[in-house]
Formats: C-alpha cells, sequence, structure tokens
C-alpha cells in the first residue's frame, strides 16, 4: 500500500467570488476557478493552475494525493481534492474543490482494488477474470492512506469468489465496505449463437402451412354438397321404377 502523500505544492490565489462571467474570465488568464474549505475555517474562493491539477488527478494515488497547498500571504497547508468539474465536449477542467486536511485527524476514503496476478481458472481453465468490485471504502490518518490496495488472484479458480473480505489487512487502515462484497471471479466466456443469413432469409419466406383442421372442414363440407345432389337424382329413378310395374 503506498503513501498518498506527495511533496509536491499547488499554489491557488484569491478570487472574488463573482457571476459566471467572473469564472469566463478567470479561464481566459489559463486558470481555472476553485474553494477551499474545511478543517474549522471559512470557505475561501481562489484560482489555480490546471496542469498541476491534472498532474495531482493522473498520478498513481488520485484525487487521494495529499499535497501542500500554498495560499496567498504565505499560509501553507495540506490538502487534497475532493470534487472537480469537467468540460463535457473538450475535457478541460472547469472547476475544483479543495479540502484542508488535519494531519491528525481520520478520513473516510476510496481506494481502489488493483488484481495482481493471472488466475489458475484463466491458465488451466480457460476461463475469464472478472473484476466486480473496484473501490473499497477505508478509514484511516491523511499520512495513511494507501494510493490503492493490491489483491492477488493467482490461486482463483472456477467456482471460487474473491471479497473485500480477502483484501490485506494493517492496524492503520480500517476496511469500511461490506466483508462479503465480492470483488473477483473467473467466469466462462460465453458465445453467442448468430443464424445464418441464409437460414434467416429462408425462414421469412417461407409461406405458413395451412392448418389441417381447415382441410379437413373444407373436404367435409364439399362431401356434404355431392350427397345431397346425389339424392334427388335416386328418389326420381325409384318413382320411375315404380310407375313401371303400375302399368304391368
Amino acid at each position: 500500500m503506498a503513501s498518498t502523500i506527495e511533496q509536491n505544492t499547488l499554489e491557488a490565489q484569491p478570487r472574488e467570488a463573482g457571476t459566471k462571467n467572473h469564472a469566463r474570465r478567470v479561464r481566459r488568464e489559463g486558470r481555472i476557478p476553485g474553494v477551499v474549505y474545511g478543517a474549522g475555517k471559512d470557505s475561501l474562493p481562489v484560482s489555480v493552475d490546471p496542469r498541476h491539477v491534472l498532474r495531482i488527478l493522473r498520478s498513481d494515488s488520485g484525487h487521494n494525493t495529499i499535497f501542500d497547498l500554498a495560499l496567498h500571504g504565505g499560509e501553507k497547508t495540506k490538502a487534497m481534492i475532493v470534487d472537480w468539474q469537467y468540460e463535457p465536449i473538450k475535457g478541460h477542467l472547469l472547476h475544483i474543490d479543495l479540502k484542508r486536511i488535519a494531519m491528525d485527524k481520520a478520513l473516510r476514503v476510496n481506494v481502489p482494488i488493483v488484481l495482481h496476478g493471472v488466475p489458475l481458472g484463466v491458465k488451466t481453465e480457460g476461463g475469464i477474470l472478472e473484476q466486480i468490485f473496484r473501490e473499497v471504502e477505508v478509514e484511516c490518518l491523511p499520512g495513511d492512506i494507501p494510493g490503492h490496495i493490491d489483491l492477488d488472484v493467482s490461486e482463483l479458480t472456477f467456482g471460487k469468489v474473491l471479497r473485500v473480505s480477502d483484501l490485506p489487512r494493517n492496524d492503520k487502515v480500517k476496511i469500511l465496505s461490506d466483508a462479503n462484497q465480492p470483488v473477483a471471479h473467473v467466469t466462462s466466456v460465453k458465445e453467442e449463437v448468430v443464424a445464418a443469413p441464409e437460414a434467416v432469409a429462408a425462414e421469412a419466406g417461407a409461406a405458413p402451412a395451412e392448418p389441417e383442421v381447415i382441410k379437413k372442414g373444407k373436404a367435409e363440407v364439399e362431401g356434404e354438397g355431392e350427397g345431397a345432389a346425389a339424392a334427388p337424382e335416386k328418389a326420381e329413378k325409384g318413382e320411375k321404377k315404380a310407375e313401371k310395374k303400375e302399368k304391368k
């Protein structure tokens, strides 16, 4: 667990808390507006260099990095980034919130979980590694915040799940997330069966078969019609035979 404290300084200049036009003017000058608060002191509107802020956010410890914040007038305090906003199209930083840090008071922060090793389920069973939970909430003193927590997955096989309870522990960092929360497992590769275009076209072009019940119904109706037509003819022949017998 690497420390999040860096020996660098972010300089902040005071600014007037104003309208959106004032914020745009700060950005045109190559800086971004921000606010500093915490440690029982009043909030202070400031402007900072976005390039330095991005270096902190892109470092290994990211927004959990604790650094020196140099304010106008010589005041220096430990601080960390707690919130930031990007412009949605070009991705430029628009605003940042900074928090003063008391080094003797515990903080609650989210720390990334980094998986190490190749699972046996991937090597010998043809599975794939899936990370379900990527950050864990911890509580510790600012100087003890880890940049990340490492988890060895080399013994992971099918049917086995690594949970928050399997993360390495030490006396300085208290893990607050649910101990039963799954972190990683090995799963199978699911193949999606796609019908061939020829089969789809043949199925779509096939005419629906006529139900057998309807065919039988039609045959019966036709049979009934033929029988009804033949009955008068038989009756007429019978009458002629009877007339011949009477004449004789």
